[in-house]
């Protein structure tokens, strides 16, 4: 399939797949809603900034109503916050070529949205786990290798997706006939990352200070999941948070998993970025919609999920401030009295 690779959104996501794509010679175009953002890049280049030093690549960058139906888009990286995918699907659809696609490198459950823009036979679904922000218009912050895996939504092996596994190669994509399990492993893990924005502390110290909330934040997740395979990601075991796993096993997977986030340079979520520093809503309120959605329709109980999400709005909005007192009276308060 030829034609440039187009990403939609240029955050820390989008940003860092048009990086590595573009300095392994492909032809990127990124496309970007923030003036500035897509200014500097046109100016300076993409930037991204690591522990040893800058690098940045030329691509090509656009807002959206700069760029014109003709030609079609064919190779689409769709990498905008969950709230902005309706909207940036419906603006996808016509300038998708028919034999076009478009990959979700999102967070949350995504897919079917798309799908009913441009047709299920032209998604395809990723998961990525990359720790990276943007710093400044045109510059983002590696946060260090996570896992990529990318998938036919039907599980099928296909030429398309063994070439977008070969082009990423430098962000070590894998292909993937399970991309729902590895989406709702991220949810569960996600479930914890946000709970973590409601205090100002460093994700792996509030995740290991108070683990029996997390531990039940996840647990609820997967009894919504019952009957998907859940993939282990970096150093996150799924498979020890389900209802019922051992519990020296749940412990022994969190120790791993906070020892790992301590050695990730970016220390607190995007979530509290949005929050404290860029003042901006946050996207997980789309992320978990599906799960609540799920779980009422199946009548699984989520008041801890449901509790952690209405405590994220009321900071988010300021209607109540920052702190680790939230996690400490999550528990308690969602038990009821007695």
């Amino acid at each position: 399939m030829s034609g440039p690779y187009t990403i939609v959104g240029g955050g820390a996501i989008g940003g860092t797949i048009a990086f590595h794509l573009a300095e392994a010679g492909h032809e990127v175009l990124l496309v970007d809603a923030d003036p500035a953002h897509v200014t500097a890049v046109r100016r300076d280049g993409l930037v991204l900034r690591r522990a040893d030093g800058d690098r940045s690549v030329r691509v090509s960058a656009a807002s959206p109503a700069e760029t014109p139906a003709e030609p079609p888009l064919r190779r689409v990286l769709l990498c905008v916050k969950a709230q902005a995918t309706a909207g940036a699907a419906a603006w996808i659809a016509p300038r998708l070529a028919p034999d076009g696609y478009v990959v979700s490198v999102q967070n949350g459950l995504n897919e079917r949205l798309i799908a009913g823009h441009v047709g299920e036979e032209r998604v395809i679904g990723a998961f990525v786990n990359i720790f990276a922000d943007v710093v400044e218009p045109g510059v983002i912050r590696d946060g260090g290798p996570g896992a990529f895996v990318i998938g036919e939504l039907d599980g099928r092996s296909t030429p398309r997706v063994d070439r977008l596994v070969a082009d990423l190669a430098a962000l070590d994509a894998k292909a993937t006939a399970n991309v729902g399990g590895y989406l709702w492993s991220k949810l569960g893990f996600g479930a914890m990352l946000s709970a973590t924005a409601l205090a100002d502390a460093p994700m792996a110290d509030l995740i290991d200070r108070h683990r029996p909330l997390m531990h039940a934040l996840v647990a609820e997740v997967f009894t919504v999941a019952a009957g998907m395979s859940l993939e282990p990601f970096d150093a996150f075991d799924a498979r020890a948070y389900v209802p019922g796993a051992p519990e020296g096993a749940r412990q022994e997977a969190t120790d791993r998993l906070t020892a790992w986030l301590r050695t990730q340079p970016k220390d607190r979520s995007g979530i509290w970025r949005d929050i404290a520093v860029r003042h901006r809503p946050i996207e997980v309120h789309d992320h978990y919609r599906p799960v609540l959605d799920r779980a009422r329709a199946e009548g699984v109980a989520t008041p801890l999920l449901s509790g952690m999400l209405a405590r994220l709005a009321d900071v988010e909005t300021g209607r109540a401030r920052m702190s680790e007192e939230h996690l400490t009276d999550l528990p308690r308060q969602q038990a009821g009295p007695g």
